[in-house]
């Protein structure tokens, strides 16, 4: 919710595969955005109700999803062209790390041989904007927001804003900025629970939900 909030009116938008679907379901109505699948939808709609799927309508994650009037299919080469292109205003990713400086590694674990980058690289790198959606920290209560990331990179100073269970960040070019946190957490909550240093904002409020 707290991210669908923050896309405006008219954009194109690519939604990464996991927790980054769930944006759609949250778009205000009076916005018309216009969703991107790397597989090669561009008007993607909401998910199908129960019973009306269409088996070969998916987006790049393999969930069933609709498409709205207007909509195209393109093949893989075209879509990532409009990637590649600059032609998406805002992707919206998952993250496993976060660094101070923007840099995202989402696509493997350092204990993990096996991972595939996919597309995440050229979503990264083409969107004008990219936030990241994730929590704060891993099952085990580690910090994913770090000083320096420690998995593979996906892309360098490359992260716009930061969207947890607990905050929302964003990445300047020598900090980053603690513009929000949820109800009931302090900015030393927060603190407490990241790795690398947080400069509150002046104007730091509870989170817009």
């Amino acid at each position: 919710m707290r991210v669908a909030a923050e896309i405006p009116d008219g954009a194109y938008v690519n939604l990464g595969i996991g927790l980054p679907t769930l944006v759609a379901a949250f778009m205000p109505p009076d916005r018309q955005i216009v969703f991107h699948s790397e597989n090669g939808i561009l008007g993607m709609g909401p998910y199908p109700g129960a019973g009306h799927e269409i088996r070969d309508l998916v987006n790049a994650g393999g969930q069933y999803v609709t498409t709205l009037p207007g909509a195209s299919f393109m093949d893989s080469a075209e879509s990532f062209t409009i990637v590649r292109g600059g032609h998406l205003d805002v992707a919206v990713l998952g993250g496993l790390q976060v660094s101070e400086r923007g840099d995202l590694a989402n696509w493997k674990r350092g204990d993990r041989a096996v991972g595939s980058i996919g597309g995440a690289a050229d979503l990264a790198a083409g969107a004008r904007r990219l936030f990241v959606a994730m929590e704060h920290t891993t099952k085990a209560g580690e910090p994913k927001i770090v000083r320096k990331c420690s998995y593979p990179l996906t892309a360098i100073r490359a992260v716009h804003l930061i969207f947890t269970d607990v905050a929302v960040i964003r990445v300047e070019p020598e900090r980053l900025l603690l513009l929000e946190a949820a109800p009931g957490w302090a900015p030393a909550d927060v603190q407490a629970i990241t790795e690398a240093p947080l400069a509150i904002s002046p104007d730091f409020q509870e989170m817009r939900l």
